[in-house]
């Protein structure tokens, strides 16, 4: 007998059943109405404006002219994409388009620097006023700061004035028709433009980060730096990796704003990078389907360099987006 009881199941483990599933689902579902439609709107918007034109892109494959519709071009299969490889233009532009990224890829620690040190200012003032400095270049266009940078870097401009007094150059020199000196200044600007926004994400992440761990490295003898690298470092380590893997994917952009009310005919060879391309070929000269065919391989680009960044981030720190 007691050996039969032993046998028996200690507990039974009661599983819901699926009509009370489903009734726990919509009274969940009810409960959060309004967030519902909330995040239905943004999908709705979604949908129409970034999934829907997708349809758009068999022009890259088509000899697309705009009197015609999409579906009447004549296919061409790969002719477009071999034309742009095959292109005089092809080395430089992408010269220049990857020569430009990579630089500002290698300034990607910058605003981590600084939200290390803004954290560490005790002087809640003079924080803010930090602050509040370096975030307004962002809310300026580019439309904006391209002609305030045009009027510094003139012959007679405020940046020539400074250099001849401090004796560093004899005559002055007109930067934006020096293609030397192109890449230098759209580093330089985009850094200045965006170096205290971007770092507004960091400094949320510090936020987060629990007092006791600085506590107890105080108390184990670490000064502030240690704490920065030993604490704050370390905490951050998720966000960075993230943020990495998405600039690693955004190497084929360089900020098509920005190179626009630069570039000029004397800085082409330096400021022609592949959006700046496009847009000649499709906008300019009408080539819709060759400006698409481009596109789309610069997309392509884009998503095998997100896939192998996000897969050496998941192998290195276990981080990933997916």
């Amino acid at each position: 007998m007691d050996v039969q009881q032993s046998a028996q199941p200690a507990a039974v483990i009661q599983t819901e059943t699926p009509p009370n599933m489903r009734r726990k689902w919509l009274k969940k579902l009810i409960s959060q109405r309004y967030l519902q439609v909330m995040a239905l709107l943004g999908i709705a918007w979604m949908i129409i404006f970034n999934y829907i034109p997708m349809y758009g892109v068999i022009i890259a494959f088509k000899d697309y002219d705009i009197i015609g519709t999409i579906s009447s071009a004549p296919w061409v299969g790969l002719e477009h994409f071999k034309e742009f490889l095959t292109d005089d233009n092809f080395s430089y532009v992408m010269k220049n388009t990857l020569g430009i990224s990579l630089l500002k890829l290698l300034t990607f620690p910058l605003p981590i620097i600084f939200a290390l040190f803004l954290n560490e200012v005790r002087s809640l003032r003079f924080k803010k006023a930090i602050q509040t400095i370096s975030y307004l270049p962002h809310f300026l266009s580019w439309v904006v700061l391209g002609g305030i940078l045009a009027t510094w870097l003139a012959d007679t401009g405020f940046i020539n004035d400074v250099f001849m007094a401090l004796h560093l150059i004899d005559q002055p020199i007109s930067f934006l028709a020096e293609p030397n000196y192109f890449w230098t200044i759209v580093i330089t600007s985009d850094v200045w433009k965006e170096l205290g926004w971007s770092a507004i994400i960091y400094l949320a992440a510090i936020t987060s980060i629990s007092p006791e761990m600085y506590e107890a490295a105080t108390i184990d003898g670490a000064g502030r730096f240690q704490k920065m690298w030993y604490v704050t470092l370390p905490a951050l380590k998720p966000t960075i990796s993230i943020l990495f893997i998405l600039a690693v994917s955004g190497v084929m952009n360089s900020n098509f704003d920005q190179i626009l009310v630069l570039h000029n005919s004397l800085n082409d060879s330096a400021s022609n990078v592949i959006d700046y391309y496009v847009y000649n070929m499709g906008i300019s000269q009408s080539r819709f389907s060759y400006s698409a065919a481009i596109g789309l391989f610069k997309s392509v680009i884009a998503l095998v360099l997100l896939l192998i960044a996000n897969q050496v981030s998941k192998k290195l720190n276990d981080t990933s987006l997916f």
